[in-house]
Parts: structure tokens; sequence; C-alpha cells
């Protein structure tokens, strides 16, 4: 172990003398671990020079050290009469000309539709075609794959480059682009796939936004009966929220650089400490976010729906851009899973102190107040993937839902009734902050709930179950409540152009669809624990991380955490519903500071902050005098708080135990689509081919239980005939192999065989014909030969490539010797059918779906588990028996990862287990059939 530490201490010493010497020389680092000490330790070298240039160094996926050039942005490059042009800048002036020349020449009562079809079609170019580039390059490097497979950027006299044309323009407009340490011939070659892949984001970012200012001039206009002042007003907001947006894009620029900005890290990687500060510490996500307010701007000058609407259509799609493409690739690269921790020993009971034996047991005979252990959080109860028909919590919340809307929908909208339901909205609203907010401050001064649990003899985890329940229901009651009476006060507008109607219902939405981003971002944060204020029961070591959206806002339901609220009650336009929004921000504001805040205070201390980010960044925007003036406001309110404080504490309210519990979906977990081959149709290069000379030979782990498993074929509702195992003429035997094993494959095929020859696995009846194969494999298909597709999914399970053997080198015994290619390869992991059932490996031709080869059917079976065919221990027990069972079928379930399988029942699940859910529910299906 020491000396692979020192040599990998020495070759990176080696980088860091050898790099700044040549820095237009890229160096190979050892090592992938080698590579990223060296460019840490460069870039934090040059962080602490006080050079006026500074460099910047960047690595390979393959370790290749080098100095990232700096780059100019690409307003300047584009439009700045000192910068030289390159032939791509020319490109995208000449498409930004003829688009403003179009706005001119195009009739203007086609102008409208057609800017708006351009946009859409550039906005659809931006989130869909670089979206798609950049997916297909996290997951499978396809862009520099297709680079190294074409050559472009190998010199000519090589004969490796496809397009040699190419190769002068694209080496003068690189270095014309780049004229310090850099040279294109060193440069590594995900650094050039990185700037030509520039030029495109170029072409169609600049495009996308000249065509939106087109469209909202073609859309501009002042309404008839608009005022003086409202025409102000809408152009001073406009304004500002221009000039705040492009502050945030400053700002942004200013921190990530280029080489975020323009998706760097999808090419290679920069390991530096970076001081997220500025618009970062405002909102997440800003350019994304709070990066698009200028839109809104553009909107309001324009006085147009329109606008509006295709703003709204673009931040969507901006925002589904970054959840699709641009958050999976950053929890990928700089959030990975952490490995697993192996257990060394188990701990004897000699060794636990009195402190331990309290956190693992009950004292004396009581359990424990408080508990020092987080509760479990297997059986969560927030989310429809956690619905449990088993549970009363979630019985009793369905049905009420039920009822309440039932009632609702039922009733007629008199004035009976809406008195009713905004009376109980008004109840349910006054339990959920002031009855829970009594139980939660009991329970933080007294363990009040706890100790009654106690009482009975119950544990304090059981306690925290059924104060899950009461928050649960209470949270969803109060909302419901809140809809319906939202529901019975609501009138359809007649006429939707009138006034601000259809504004209002714009506005309602959005601030909907904003409060439900933000429970889900609460929820990401806290996670089961702290959304149902498990520091109130549990007494863990205190450790408060601000993270998520916590980064930016303290308490986040103090301020957009209603905002659906009054999203609603602009929608309803209602007096009723704008006292509901009133009381429930007041009552919200009082809960936090009454029983969140002193809590917090007590169990934090001086660890808890006092400006969130965007309190900070607020204050540095005020000038020093409204500052002071602020100070003195402070400490009116923290007086008058002290003294309202007192007077709750003297008059001491008793109210009756409650409960509480807030509802929310869990995060949708966006699938990640396995790559897989499109059916084509059948190909005609089969000329010469003998499906005789290719096969397909297979080998796999059998049931821990073979005989058990051919024995459960035979169930007892067969015929008479059928209820005895089959007499077989021949030695050949069921293939049966473990569920979740891996299967290796041979394959033979003759020496002229495709190059992209490819083989997939299928069930067996989900193919009519044994000539063409036509249903996807889903990402199920290994390549024959490595680098021949673009997608590097293809190439994962390639055991040994295709090797020629001659008829003379065959040393066993056939009958007929020929000269072939062998190869072979492993399907495991996503590779597999996670399922039972009987399937086939299938051969294909040259990337399409010709099937030259089929191997033997075979079965994926689990056998059932027996109590009656197992040995017990010696006190009689089936655990080391079930444990026995268990554990090679958990260890296959979770693709028998060292750093995520346990090796033995005791030791933990790696991290990666519980951000994937696909492993739990292999284990859970497993365990179902056992």
């Amino acid at each position: 172990m020491s000396s692979g530490t020192n040599d990998e201490s020495h070759g990176a010493n080696f980088l860091r003398e050898r790099l700044p010497q040549q820095p237009a020389k890229p160096q190979q680092a050892e090592s992938e671990e080698t590579a990223k000490h060296a460019v840490s330790d460069l870039n934090c070298q040059e962080g602490k020079s006080e050079k006026v240039e500074k460099r910047t160094y960047g690595r390979t996926p393959n370790g290749v050290v080098f100095t990232v050039p700096e780059t100019k942005d690409m307003v300047s490059t584009l439009f700045s009469p000192t910068e030289p042009k390159k032939v791509a800048d020319i490109i995208v002036i000449t498409c930004l000309a003829s688009l403003i020349a179009l706005f001119f020449l195009v009739p203007s009562s086609l102008r409208v539709p057609f800017y708006g079809i351009v946009f859409l079609c550039w906005r659809a170019a931006y989130n869909g075609g670089i979206g798609w580039l950049l997916y297909v390059q996290s997951n499978d490097k396809r862009l520099t794959n297709w680079a190294k497979k074409t050559g472009i950027f190998e010199h000519p006299s090589t004969g490796k480059n496809t397009q040699p044309w190419l190769y002068p323009l694209l080496r003068r407009d690189f270095e014309t682009q780049i004229p310090k340490d850099y040279k294109f011939e060193k440069a590594p070659l995900e650094y050039n796939t990185w700037l030509l892949f520039r030029c495109v984001v170029d072409l169609i970012l600049m495009s996308d936004f000249t065509s939106y200012c087109l469209f909202a001039a073609a859309c501009g206009g002042t309404p008839p009966d608009e005022s003086a002042y409202v025409t102000v007003a809408r152009w001073v907001v406009g304004w500002l929220l221009i000039f705040f947006n492009l502050w945030v894009k400053l700002d942004a620029h200013r921190v990530v650089k280029d080489f975020a900005w323009f998706w760097g890290d999808f090419f290679f990687l920069i390991d530096q400490e970076l001081t997220f500060d500025g618009v970062f510490e405002m909102a997440p996500h800003p350019m994304y976010s709070v990066g698009y307010i200028g839109y809104y701007g553009i909107s309001l000058l324009a006085a147009s729906y329109k606008v509006l609407f295709i703003s709204l259509i673009a931040h969507a799609a901006q925002f589904a851009f970054l959840a699709f493409v641009e958050s999976p690739h950053i929890e990928k690269t700089y959030n990975p899973p952490q490995p697993r921790k192996r257990l060394s020993r188990n701990p004897s009971d000699e060794d636990l102190t009195d402190s331990q034996e309290l956190d693992l047991g009950h004292s004396h005979r009581y359990p424990p107040i408080a508990s020092a252990e987080q509760p479990s959080s297997v059986h969560n109860l927030i989310g429809l993937r956690n619905m449990d028909v088993h549970r009363i919590t979630d019985v009793a919340v369905v049905l009420l839902q039920i009822y309440m809307l039932s009632f609702t929908l039922l009733t007629p909208p008199t004035l009976l009734y809406q008195v009713f339901f905004v009376t109980n909205a008004v109840i349910w609203r006054i339990w959920y902050s002031l009855g829970l907010g009594f139980i939660l401050d009991r329970q933080s001064n007294k363990k009040k709930w706890t100790r009654h649990f106690i009482k009975y003899g119950e544990s304090t985890e059981e306690a925290w179950r059924q104060w899950k329940g009461v928050y649960h229901l209470s949270m969803t009651m109060c909302y419901l409540s809140f809809i319906t009476a939202a529901w019975k006060m609501y009138t359809l507008p007649e006429n939707w152009s009138y006034g601000l109607v259809l504004l209002r219902h714009v506005v309602g939405v959005v601030m909907i669809g904003l409060q439900i981003w933000t429970f889900f971002s609460m929820y990401e944060s806290l996670g089961e624990f702290g959304w149902f204020y498990g520091d109130f029961f549990f007494d863990h070591a205190p450790k408060l991380t601000y993270s998520g959206i916590y980064r930016f806002l303290n308490n986040p339901e103090r301020i957009i955490g209603l905002a659906g609220i009054w999203g609603v009650a602009i929608m309803c336009w209602s007096r009723s519903i704008f006292f509901l929004a009133v009381l429930s921000h007041l009552l919200t504001l009082v809960f936090i500071q009454f029983v969140e805040r002193p809590h917090m205070q007590k169990l934090y201390g001086e660890s808890l902050r006092q400006d969130s980010g965007v309190s900070k960044n607020l204050k540095r925007a005020i000038p020093k005098p409204i500052r002071a003036w602020q100070g003195s406001v402070d400490r009116v309110i923290s007086d008058t708080m002290d003294f309202i404080e007192d007077f709750i504490d003297s008059a001491k309210p008793k109210l009756e135990a409650g409960y509480d519990k807030i509802v929310s979906d869990s995060r949708t977990l966006f699938k990640h689509y396995p790559a897989r081959i499109s059916i084509t149709r059948v190909t005609s290069d089969l000329a010469g081919l003998n499906p005789a000379d290719y096969r397909l030979d297979i080998e796999g782990t059998p049931p821990l239980s073979p005989m058990l498993a051919e024995r459960e074929r035979i169930s007892g509702r067969e015929g008479e005939h059928a209820r005895m195992p089959p007499r077989r003429t021949s030695t050949f035997k069921t293939l049966m192999f473990e569920y979740g094993a891996p299967i290796k494959v041979k394959w033979t095929a003759p020496p002229n065989h495709g190059k992209k020859d490819w083989v997939g696995l299928y069930m067996v009846a989900d193919n009519a014909s044994r000539k063409v194969t036509r249903v996807s494999s889903q990402g199920r298909w290994i390549a024959t030969n490595e680098g021949v597709f673009d997608n590097t999914n293809a190439d994962d399970g390639i055991l040994v490539g295709s090797k020629n053997i001659l008829a003379g080198d065959w040393k066993d015994n056939k009958a007929e010797k020929k000269d072939c290619c062998v190869g072979e390869m492993e399907f495991a992991g996503d590779k597999l059918w996670w399922t039972t059932g009987v399937f086939e490996f299938r051969y294909h031709h040259n990337g399409k779906h010709n099937v030259m080869a089929i191997s033997l059917p075979f079965e994926i079976r689990i056998g059932r588990f027996d109590e009656h065919e197992v040995d017990r221990d010696s006190s009689g027990s089936l655990r080391p028996a079930i444990e026995e069972a268990l554990l090679p079928v958990v260890r296959n379930c979770f693709d028998r990862d060292e750093n995520i399988a346990p090796r033995t029942v005791d030791e933990a699940f790696g991290n990666l287990v519980e951000r994937e859910g696909r492993f739990a529910r292999r284990v859970v299906f497993a365990v179902h059939q056992m």
C-alpha cells in the first residue's frame, strides 16, 4: 500500500514540476487519481500565487493533465471589432443578420407567427439538440468517440482523418481564438472536441435569443385603455428585471467562467476550489432560475400575453434541460456515492457502555425517553411510492380526501356552504399551526409526547411513528380544506381578456408551481427525519448543514413556502380566500418564531446561521443609511417578540394534545433510459455468410437448489400423467441459472463477420421470427468488437474481443475445423432481465437485426424457501438458514459490486443502494418469489 502511495505522490510531483515549464504540452499521468491530485495541487498553487495572469489546469478522463487556455466570452468575440473573426463567428453573425433583415422583409401580419415558430425551433435546438448531445457525451462519451473515430483533429498526413479539408480550417480558427498556451496538434482530443462543440452552442444560443427579441418586438405594443402611470410602471419594472438578469448572467460567469458556462465538465475536469458567492447564494441554479427573469421583463415591455406564454414555455424547457441533462451529470461527476464501510467485528455485550445500552434497548426494563440514534428510514410516509394500504395513517388520509372532495363536488356553492368550507379551512389551519406547534413546544421542553408512550411501555420510535401519522394527517387536511374552500369561492371568468383576469391566473399557476417545487426541495434537503421535526424526538449529535434550498433561505416556508396559497388567492380574487392566505402566513410565522426557532437555538446554538445567502446579498446592496435604519427596526421587532414570548410564557395556555405532519409527493425519479439499438430493415449484405458458421455457448451459475427448482415445476395441479418428472431420451437438461447472476456468452463467427456484430438478450416469447429480431434490446446488448459503436455501453461486458483462430489451431476433435473468430462477453447488472422466465441470446449481423445464431433457451428461476428442508440451529431458530439463503440473492441484486454488496449478513449496504431504487426493488421481487 505504501509503495503505491509513494508512486502516486511521485507522479503528481513530476506533473506539478513539468507542466508549468511547458504549458502548451499536455502530460500523461500514471492514473486518474494521480492526475486528479496533480491538477488540484497545481490550481491551488496558482490560486495562492500573486501573478496577474494565472493559469488553470485540467485533466481528461484518461489521465492527461494539461493547461486549460483562457478563452474569451462569446459576445465580445462575436461583436468586438478588435477581435479576429473565425469562420464560425462569420456564420453566427450572418445568421443573426439574416434574422434581423427578415424582420423588415416579412409582412407585419406574418411576423408574429413566423418569429414564434423560428424561436421555438431554436429553443428546441437548444434544449433538445444541445441537451441530447450533452446527454450522450455524459453517458457514452459519444462526441469524443466520434472525434476519435473520424480523426478530425489528426493531421491529414497520418491518413486517419476522414475529413482532411476541415483540419486547416479548424486549426486556424482554434488557434486564432486562443493565442496563448494552446497548440492545436498538442491539445487533448477532449479539449478540441469541446471547442468544436462551443461553435455549435454559439450559433444556437445567439440565434435563440435574437429570435426571441424579434418575436417580442413583433408582438409589442401599448394596450389601448392603459393609463400613463401603468405604462411608466410597466417600463420601469421591465427594465429593472432586464438589468437584474444581466447582472445575474455576468456574476454567474465571473464565478464559473467559460468552462462551466459551456458545459466543459462533460468533456474534461478542472479540480479546484471555487467560491460560489454572489448570485450563487441567492438562488439555486441561477443561470436557469433567476437568470431567465429578463424574459418576463421583456414581456412587460411588450405588454403581450403571447410573449409571456412563450417565455413560460422557454423557461419550462430550460428547467427540463436542467432536470434531465445537467443535474444527473452533476450528481454523477461531483457527488458519487461513497464506498460502503466494512464492519470489522460485532460488538459484544461486554463492550457496551451504559449509554450504548440505553441506545440499543431498554434500561431497567423501561424504554429510553430519548434515543441518540435516528429512526429507521425503511418505511417512509411521504410520497405516492410509499403509500401503504396496510398502514392506518395512509388509509385515513385517502378516505378523508375522498370524503372531502366528494362533499365539495356534490354540494352547491351557496352562501351557507361557502361559510362552512371557509370556517373548516380556518379551523384546520389553526390546529395545524398552533395545535401542533404547542405539541412540539411541549416535546422540546418536557418530552411530553414521548413520555406519554413511555408510560405505557412503548418506545421512542413508536412515539415518533404516531407523531408522523398525526402530522401527516393534519397537514393533508389543512391544505385540502383550503383547496375545497377556494373551489367553493372560485368563479370561472366569463371574459378572459377583461382587465387582469388572464394575468392573475398565469401568476397564480406559477406561484402554485413555485410552492410545489419548494416542498420538493425542502423534503430533498431535510429527508423524512427533518420533514417531521425528528430532532424534537431524537437527541442525536447536533450537526447543522445548509444544503439544497437552505443554502439560500433559512426558512423557505416563511416566504416562498406559501406562494401557492397566495397564488390561489390571486386566482380566486375573493376576500375570504385572501383572509385565509393572510391567516396562514401569520400563523406560519408564529410557528417559526415561537416553536421552531427556540428549539433550533437550544439544539444548535452558535452554529445556527443568522443571515441566509439571499439576506447577505441584499444587505450588501442596501446603502449604509438604510442599513442603519434596518438595524433599528430589527431591534424594535426583537424587543417586541421578547415581550410577546414573556406574555405567552406567563399566560401558559393549555391546549389539548394534537398531532402533526405535512403532505408532499416524493421527488420523481427520472429514469435513466438505457441506450438501445433501433429496429431497422433487413440488411442486404448477407451474401457469403452461412448461419451454420455462427454459434453461441452460454455459462451461468445454477440455482442454489437445482433439484428443488425442478420439483417446483410439479405443483400438483397437473393431470395424472404430468405429475412425475419427464422422461428424457438424451443427456440434455434444462438450463437454469441463478437470479441476477452474471452469464457468460462465448461466440463463434466466420472471419468475414461484420465488425458491428452484437449479441442481445431477449425473452423467448418476445420474438415470433427466428431470422429477424423485431423488438428492442432495451440496453441488454454487447458488441463483439470494442470501439465500433459510439455508445460506450456497448463495450461494457466484453471479456475477450474478436480473436482469429486458424483451422489448424483447434485443440478439440471437431469433425469440421474451419478458420473462425471467437470472443467472450459477460452479461451482468443492468444488461440482465430482473425477472423470472425463459430467455435466449441472439447474435446479430453488423449493427442490424438479422439473426445469425440463437443460444439454447435457459430459465431464470428463484427457488422457494422451504423451512421443512433446511436445518435449524441448536436453539431451533431458522434465522441462520434464512440468512444463508438470502445473502447470495442480495449480492446478485447489488450486481456483486464490492462497494455496495455486503459480503456477510452483518455488513451494511453502500450509499448507492439508497440513491438507486432499482436495487431495493430487485431484492423485494426475489424475496417475494422465495
